[in-house]
C-alpha cells in the first residue's frame, strides 16, 4: 500500500484518530483521489443533518445488500457509537417486518434499498419526502450511493478487512 503525502497523512490521522483504514491506504496510491474522497466522506461523515444513527442504518443496509463484509465491519462499531440498537442490527435484513425501526427509518431503508437497485420508485420518493426535507433527501441519497460505491471500489482493489475489525465484527448479516 502507498504511503500519504505528509499534510493528508496528518489530516487522516485527526480524521481516523490513528492510522487510516486499509481502504485509505489502498486509495493513497493516487493522492488527488483520496484527498477528494477524504474530504467527501468527511462531509458526510461529520457535517451532516441527518443523526449518525440514521445514515449509519443505511450504510450497514447498503453493506448487507453488496454482500461487503469490509464495510460491514467498518461500520459496525461506528453504529453501535451513533446509537444504532443490537435489535435494530440484528433484524435490518428483514426491516420490513421488524416493529424495531420507525416510520423515518424505514423511509431511509426504503431508500437505499431503491438507490442500490438503481431506481428509487415514486412510492419510495414520496414516502421519503414525507419524512425528510430537500437536504435531508439529499444526504441520504448521496449517503446510499456513496456506499454502494465503497463496497465497488473495496471489491475491485481487493482491499483486505483491517485486522482489528476482523477480530471485533461478526460475520456480515444475510441481505435477504
Amino acid at each position: 500500500m502507498a504511503r500519504f503525502e505528509p499534510a493528508l497523512a496528518a489530516r487522516l490521522a485527526v480524521l481516523w484518530d490513528g492510522a487510516p483504514p486499509n481502504l485509505y491506504r489502498a486509495l493513497a496510491n493516487h493522492a488527488a483521489i483520496v484527498g477528494a474522497w477524504s474530504e467527501f466522506f468527511a462531509t458526510l461523515r461529520h457535517r451532516a443533518c441527518t443523526p449518525r444513527a440514521l445514515r449509519e442504518l443505511v450504510i450497514l443496509r447498503s453493506a448487507q445488500l453488496a454482500r461487503s463484509a469490509y464495510e460491514w465491519g467498518q461500520h459496525l462499531p461506528m453504529a453501535r457509537r451513533a446509537g444504532v440498537r443490537e435489535e435494530q442490527i440484528a433484524a435490518l435484513a428483514r426491516w420490513r417486518d421488524a416493529a424495531v425501526f420507525d416510520a423515518r427509518e424505514r423511509a431511509a431503508l426504503a431508500l437505499a434499498e431503491a438507490v442500490h437497485a438503481g431506481c428509487v420508485p415514486e412510492a419510495v420518493h414520496a414516502g421519503v419526502r414525507e419524512h425528510f426535507d430537500a437536504a435531508q433527501y439529499v444526504e441520504l441519497s448521496v449517503t446510499a450511493a456513496a456506499y454502494a460505491m465503497v463496497a465497488r471500489v473495496i471489491e475491485a482493489l481487493r482491499v483486505e478487512p483491517d485486522a482489528a475489525v476482523r477480530e471485533a465484527a461478526p460475520p456480515l448479516a444475510p441481505a435477504q
